[in-house]
């Protein structure tokens, strides 16, 4: 059943531009030999588990610049800074002014710091409130944008629900977010660390709000002042959203430096053969990071050979298949291997807020991200659901039986891989991505994720599949397209 109806999609189906001799010729320089040699390499001990930063991670870096430049490609190595910071609890403050009534809560007992971008200058905004039982769906809804948010749920909020409006109005861009504790005054200021904890921040983080927790009773005259009620507000039945023009909220936060590194990006670009699609650019991407040293082992080297020197041996392949001159797509390409992916996918947040070109002339993110290893004939495709980049797909695999490589839908949706590594990062900036991934395995983050375990003849396979993936979507006529509710769900 499945191999007739494998069969008849093959005859169905046009064959695409990707299956001429050249092409054919091209893909043919991706060979299992390659994606060995390059894994080895990559995954050797010398680079001693390539964490983020350390030289190991430096010397990979080098080697696929070095390797990009080899095949013509416009190369450069993006830095971007890694600092270590410590908030000044006794020097920061938010005050509340309403009436002529003036309340500042301080950060060693009546505030607390819970995420977002701590302002460099003190900031001043006014204050608009929402409250009741907001949904995410409600949430959605507000314009908050420049505002300082009071955020009062109802004591019959549920945390998760309470979260889910957090994340909503912290990516409609407010200038502050602050919710109004309920907890016990005591409790809340035994809550905050006597000493706020190092936190890194990865390059210049603007634009994000600051989230922080009050509480109600080192501001309540203000409060009072500006006419809000918080016992009735606790109770409200139905949502509410307005602007208090009474009430004018200000935050000042100093920040303590503790430390400043690098880590690197790898880029390599390859201009487009048309004069018009050139402006639009197909990125290929992987980590090239792993997670270092385990100490007190006999083995400790964590090699990250499937995770992820098989994506970033993958897009070294890539980019020297394409870099062919018959090979050459009329849009442009990038090939990009980041670092600090098992940290948070620092390189890639940093690149998607800081790319080489406009970020709305990126128009598609292949993502690879262990492919080595698992079933000899089936790749796990995520995604594909979210654009048209799935039908591309679907279609450039039916016309490509020879490869012997079935791509599949997420098998794990449980897991939400798809907001786990890096293509979420262009993801969430509108691109369109495709996530290649083969699963986890008993090796995974494990010192035995080594070189001789991986299939470089499935990844290979893979690897052509990807080609001809990239040259049917370089050379099409339209970018590729959202589907209209993941758009809505995925993208800030």
């Amino acid at each position: 059943m499945r191999r007739s109806t494998f069969l008849l999609l093959f005859i169905a189906s046009p064959l695409p531009a990707q299956t001429s001799q050249p092409l054919t010729q091209a893909a043919r320089s991706i060979t299992a030999v390659d994606v060995a040699r390059r894994i080895g390499i990559i995954a050797d001990d010398s680079m001693m588990g390539r964490d983020t930063p350390s030289r190991g991670l430096d010397l990979t870096a080098a080697y696929v610049a070095d390797q990009f430049r080899s095949f013509g490609l416009k190369t450069s190595l993006q830095r971007y800074p890694i600092t270590k910071r410590r908030l000044r609890l006794d020097r920061s403050y938010v005050v509340f002014s309403a009436g002529g009534r003036t309340d500042s809560a301080g950060f060693t007992n009546a505030v607390r710091y819970d995420g977002g971008v701590v302002p460099e200058q003190p900031m001043r905004s006014a204050a608009m409130l929402v409250g009741g039982p907001q949904t995410a769906e409600t949430a959605g809804q507000l314009d908050v944008r420049n505002k300082a948010v009071v955020y009062v749920p109802t004591s019959k909020a549920e945390p998760q629900d309470l979260q889910q409006v957090m994340r909503v109005l912290f990516l409609a861009h407010p200038k502050a977010l602050l919710l109004l504790s309920e907890a016990d005054s005591a409790a809340f200021a035994s809550a905050i660390p006597k000493r706020a904890p190092e936190r890194t921040v990865i390059g210049l983080a603007t634009g994000k709000p600051v989230v922080l927790q009050v509480h109600p009773s080192a501001v309540r005259n203000a409060l009072a002042a500006a006419g809000l009620d918080l016992p009735s507000l606790r109770k409200a039945t139905t949502t509410m959203a307005r602007d208090l023009p009474a009430l004018q909220i200000g935050v000042d936060m100093k920040d303590t430096v503790t430390s400043t590194l690098t880590a690197p990006n790898a880029v390599g670009i390859l201009e487009g053969s048309d004069a018009k699609l050139k402006q639009e650019y197909i990125v290929y991407s992987a980590h090239m990071d792993h997670i270092g040293i385990t100490p007190g082992q006999r083995d400790s080297i964590n090699n990250g050979a499937d995770d992820d020197g098989s994506g970033t041996a993958g897009v070294v392949e890539l980019a020297e298949a394409f870099s062919r001159p018959e090979a050459r797509p009329k849009r442009s390409m990038i090939f990009l291997t980041v670092s600090g992916e098992e940290k948070g996918l620092w390189g890639s947040d940093y690149f998607s807020n800081n790319p080489p070109v406009p970020i709305k002339q990126i128009v598609a993110d292949i993502n690879i991200d262990m492919i080595g290893r698992n079933w000899p004939d089936t790749i796990v495709a995520i995604g594909k659901e979210h654009s048209d980049l799935g039908t591309t797909l679907n279609r450039v695999n039916a016309a490509h039986p020879e490869l012997r490589m079935t791509a599949i839908d997420d098998r794990w949706p449980e897991e939400r891989f798809y907001f786990r590594s890096d293509h979420y990062n262009f993801a969430r900036k509108g691109v369109p991505i495709l996530f290649f991934f083969n699963g986890v395995h008993e090796d995974y983050h494990e010192v035995t994720d080594s070189p001789e375990k991986i299939n470089s003849e499935k990844e290979a396979r893979i690897l052509k599949l990807l080609f001809y993936l990239g040259q049917e979507v370089g050379n099409a006529p339209k970018k590729p397209e959202w589907n209209a509710e993941s758009y809505k769900e995925i993208v800030e």
